[in-house]
């Protein structure tokens, strides 16, 4: 039997799931009444709760037990739930399906903690003994790839803070490269995979006991593949297929009532930051195994990706800073 601990513990990562939208509508109140402290703190409130699923899934790492398991798993899922926010905001519509998008969020949430506090008791089986090499090695190439894209676009956010004027220029001369016509199917698929195989990795390492290196390489590749399907959901489904909207620096900072003081934009300002941060601290992961594979000592590869995650939290504040227009 499980003790009534284990199994609040197991769904507060869905609680909190359940709160994130209060918590940016609050912000957004707060901002329309200038009530700074309380909006500071809101805002706060919203970025805290996908990163507790990082401290969430520690608490549950290892533990042996069919509850635990399916905990693990939905608290991973939890830390994307900025990008499924906007996903949920935007696809039901595309879909014909005209139901507000918070009854949406409440029986997404609602069904994972059902699924998590009715697991059966006993302990998880013997994780499969399949190996997953080759799944981790296609992952790395592919990411490898991407990367040059990935890193190319947010250099090009980073000279927001110029101005659109120059942020456009820098994207207009990418775009030649990026969306010929040859290049872009293929960026397209290696994005979709990337998706399917880490997701497929994620599945595979939340059922064993892991470090925290490691939690942290699931939890923000739960977040990226989330991410990667809501913004070319938004990007190439609804502003470029649907609407003919040009995918600009005016549609990226949600022109003309701005991330902060749209009532709908404002899911966007933590989807955009956590996804910069995520995507840096990700590589960063990935970098620490292969260095460690190489004979780097384990003590310089770790403080190699502690700095990284904090130059990928500098990067992520400052493009904020120019999509919310802060110039240089």
């Amino acid at each position: 039997m499980r003790d009534g601990r284990r199994n609040w513990m197991g769904v507060l990562p869905v609680a909190a799931a359940l709160a994130y939208p209060s918590f940016l509508q609050g912000f957004h109140a707060a901002v329309s009444a200038d009530a700074i402290a309380l909006s500071a703190a809101l805002l706060i409130g919203a970025f805290a709760m996908p990163l507790s699923g990082i401290w969430f899934a520690l608490r549950l790492n290892g533990r042996p037990m069919r509850f635990d398991l399916r905990a693990r798993r939905v608290t991973f899922a939890s830390i994307a739930a900025p990008p499924l926010f906007v996903f949920v905001g935007v696809a039901p519509g595309l879909a014909g399906i005209h139901i507000p998008d918070i009854a949406i969020w409440i029986a997404i949430w609602l069904a994972a903690g059902l699924y998590v506090w009715f697991a059966p008791d006993g302990p998880v089986a013997p994780a499969e003994a399949r190996p997953i090499a080759r799944w981790r090695v296609a992952h790395g190439v592919a990411a490898a790839v991407i990367a040059c894209f990935v890193l190319f676009h947010l250099t090009n956010h980073l000279f927001g803070l110029e101005g659109p004027q120059v942020h456009k220029a820098i994207m207009a001369a990418g775009r030649k490269v990026y969306r010929a016509p040859l290049i872009e199917p293929v960026l397209v698929g290696l994005l979709l995979f990337q998706i399917a195989s880490g997701v497929r990795l994620a599945w595979r390492w939340s059922s064993l006991k892991v470090d925290a290196y490691r939690i942290f390489q699931v939890g923000s590749g739960a977040y990226l593949a989330m991410f990667l399907l809501a913004h070319m959901n938004s990007a190439l489904v609804s502003a470029r297929a649907v609407h003919h909207i040009e995918t600009d620096w005016a549609w990226a900072s949600g022109a003309p009532g701005g991330l902060i003081h749209d009532a709908w934009n404002i899911r966007l300002l933590p989807h955009y930051a956590l996804g910069a941060f995520f995507i840096l601290g990700h590589l960063a992961s990935g970098l620490r195994v292969v260095m460690i594979a190489h004979g780097v000592r384990a003590s310089i590869a770790n403080r190699f990706w502690i700095a990284s995650l904090v130059a990928a939290a500098l990067i992520a504040a400052a493009i904020i800073a120019g999509l919310c227009g802060v110039r240089v």
